[in-house]
């Protein structure tokens, strides 16, 4: 049994450990019940209860969510339009978010799987120095796709706040 300030108080009968704990006001509660004899300790379990949310919210408050952002190719991709989809992912993988680059194939498109391979490949190899592919290019049904992550060792920049504080004047 241990008391409230920490003190360990000995092997006692559980009664009489109850009768300590109700005398102070405070709770008994089992910290190893595996252990021979089982641990007891005095405490307030409501305030132990409370800060052991409070550390939780706290913890959640501090992770990092990675978020996959799904950005769109087809096969007949133009050359400005690849580009500025690779701006897109250079921006999502700056923010820490994970990208997934789709190639989407229709009809006869399905025919020649190597051009969206090829699509993708150069991706993977101009984006070398900020990402690396989790995933090789893959083939489902009429899509096909990799996951992009940011290179180890790169710092992400912090998101941009949707609403700007007001100017004062």
């Amino acid at each position: 049994m241990i008391d409230d300030t920490g003190e360990q108080l000995g092997i006692m009968p559980p009664q009489q450990a109850l009768t300590i704990a109700r005398g102070k006001g405070l709770d008994l509660v089992e910290i190893a019940a595996t252990a021979t004899p089982p641990v007891c300790r005095i405490m307030d379990f409501g305030r132990y209860q409370y800060q052991e949310q409070k550390r939780a919210r706290t913890a959640k408050k501090h992770q990092k969510v990675i978020e996959v952002k799904e950005i769109k190719f087809r096969p007949k991709v133009d050359e400005h339009d690849y580009q500025f989809k690779k701006k897109h992912i250079e921006r999502f993988l700056g923010e820490g978010d994970k990208v997934k680059a789709t190639i989407f194939f229709r009809g006869r498109e399905m025919a020649h799987p190597e051009i969206g391979r090829r699509i993708l490949e150069r991706l993977i190899e101009d984006l070398g120095d900020l990402a690396i592919a989790e995933t090789a290019p893959r083939q489902e049904g009429n899509q096909m796709h990799t996951i992009l992550a940011q290179r180890a060792g790169r710092k992400s920049a912090p998101k941009r706040e949707t609403e700007r504080p007001a100017e004062t004047e």
